[in-house]
């Protein structure tokens, strides 16, 4: 149909994400709410459907839309499985419902006229070639009531205006020059532990009950009940691999490390291996497999920490020199966060000659954690690197893994934290830590869950982390820690805390700072938490 005919329109379909650019994202199984504004010129009744399908699949399913107030229309469907679905929206002028409308507005003035009716029996009868013959049957009845002049008045009216005339008409599609949105909105159907989940952090060099013992993968596994006990579904790990030993930081970020000093886990890569090994001193790959057992005979998902810099001594970096950043002296960059310098990782540089084997390798870390069965990985920093490479490799693992869960360590800009979210990352840390006072916290959670973000972005808040101690928690008590944990666990369906220091209130700071003092990225701690 040539445009300057159609009379409807539609536009502000939901759930749609950038004008169509990112999926949005719901939960398999769960009913799924689509919202458009439908309107035409004049007063004629419209009808509307949602139609959707399993991207890939030749047949559309419909629902029907529903009239709210002021031209907004609603419905539901429901994604029956995890992946990927299409969304469309179908719009037309209901002309037999326009009829029946007037004529039960003439018929209680009391001034119903001959070709009120005769219009009626020509709507009727255009269905006519669409019915089965026991359906024309009975509306070719319908028609000859209504053009019988010996029948009474209100007869006629009532077989306009029946019940079994809408039911019979129904499947006959009377549509007359529909419009369909002009875009197909992409929808990502994601298991329920995207939509609720509570997850628990602990470093598991620090679970050992020895004293001056290096706590292995094995001993998480006597941890599990603590983790389960206190209604944790996700156990996740700071990154267990190989910790450089050049540059390595000592205690409280010290530069230079004692002979004890394990340094942080995030300073990835040594002569043991990069992010596809375990640190030697946390076990074996075998020992990796136990726990990940262990995990699932608990009903707890295990959850990797990837963190996508290198220690100084990562075999990356003479593997591939060209994917860091040079210096005029020749040296390697090192990351800074003026006036912090953290002289113990290398950042990768997204503007290498090599771009192409760099987000290649990296996607193939992820593959390697997926094949062990890691479904959960929350990622460090992801705003410091490429928005288009999030994109690419997030997309391409979520379509073969789309029970995967990426949760995005983003303490940084709302529009970029919104980016990543639109980008693949399926939850995201929040401000909440930050969100101290009602009306901020109100106005805070209004946007999350209240506003268009809500159609991509998933809020995972936590009251603390091994990064964040903030002064209420430094100087308000256990009723500020339990404070603290309840708003988490109740204003969004996903939180999480940095355990053992958070049940048991471990509130010393640095002086000045929010940050732990003895901070457990940088030595081992011994918890007592039976």
């Amino acid at each position: 149909m040539k445009a300057t005919r159609q009379r409807v329109v539609v536009r502000s379909v939901r759930p749609e994400v950038a004008g169509g650019r990112f999926p949005a994202k719901v939960i398999a199984g769960r009913p799924v709410e689509v919202r458009a504004d439908i309107l035409c010129d004049s007063h004629d009744v419209l009808a509307a459907v949602a139609r959707w399908r399993p991207a890939g699949a030749k047949r559309w399913f419909e629902t029907p839309l529903a009239l709210d107030v002021n031209d907004s229309w609603s419905g539901s469907f429901t994604p029956p499985e995890l992946g990927r679905y299409q969304l469309t929206i179908d719009a037309w002028v209901d002309h037999l419902a326009t009829w029946r409308r007037d004529l039960r507005k003439k018929a209680e003035a009391e001034v119903v006229e001959e070709l009120d009716l005769r219009t009626g029996a020509e709507l009727v009868e255009a269905l006519l070639p669409q019915a089965s013959a026991a359906v024309s049957r009975r509306l070719e009845q319908l028609v000859a009531a209504l053009t019988d002049p010996g029948l009474e008045l209100t007869t006629r009216v009532d077989a306009g205006l029946s019940d079994e005339l809408i039911d019979l008409a129904a499947p006959l599609d009377p549509r007359h020059e529909s419009v369909r949105y002009d875009r197909v909105v992409e929808i990502v159907a994601e298991r329920p532990l995207a939509g609720f989940s509570t997850w628990y952090e602990l470093f598991p060099r620090s679970a050992s009950t020895e004293p001056d013992t290096h706590g292995t993968l094995r001993d998480v596994i006597d941890r599990l009940d603590h983790v389960t006990s206190m209604g944790f579904d996700v156990l996740y790990l700071p990154p267990i691999h190989p910790i450089g030993e050049q540059h390595r930081k000592g205690r409280n970020n010290v530069v230079t490390a004692g002979p004890d000093d394990p340094g942080s886990p995030w300073a990835i890569g040594s002569r043991h291996g990069g992010h596809t090994s375990i640190h030697p001193e946390l076990g074996t790959m075998e020992d990796f497999r136990a726990l990940k057992a262990a995990c699932d005979e608990h009903g707890v998902e295990l959850a990797l920490d990837i963190a996508f810099q290198c220690a100084p001594d990562h075999p990356y970096v003479t593997e591939h020199p060209e994917w860091f950043k040079e210096r005029p002296d020749g040296s390697i960059q090192y990351a800074e966060n003026p006036p912090k310098k953290y002289q113990d990782i290398y950042p990768l540089n997204f503007e290498t000659s090599d771009p192409d084997g760099l987000w290649n390798e990296l996607r193939s870390i992820f593959e390697f954690w997926l094949a062990e069965g890691v479904r959960l990985f929350r990622v460090d920093n992801p705003h410091t690197k490429s928005l288009a490479f999030w994109q690419w490799c997030l997309d391409d693992l979520s379509r073969r893994y789309p029970d995967t869960i990426f949760l995005a360590e983003a303490f940084t800009r709302p529009k970029l934290m919104y980016e990543l979210a639109m980008r693949g990352f399926n939850h995201s840390y929040t401000y909440f830590t930050w969100r101290r006072h009602k009306w901020e916290i109100e106005a805070y959670y209004t946007e999350l869950t209240q506003t268009d973000v809500v159609d991509f972005f998933r809020p995972n808040s936590w009251p603390n982390t091994p990064d964040i101690l903030t002064d209420q928690l430094q100087y308000g008590g256990r009723p500020m820690y339990v404070q603290r944990l309840v708003l988490a666990a109740t204003l969004t369906a996903n939180y999480g805390m940095y355990g053992p220091a958070f049940e048991l209130m471990w509130s010393e700071a640095r002086p000045g700072s929010e940050e732990y003092l003895d901070n457990e990225k940088y030595e081992i701690k011994r918890w007592d938490v039976d």
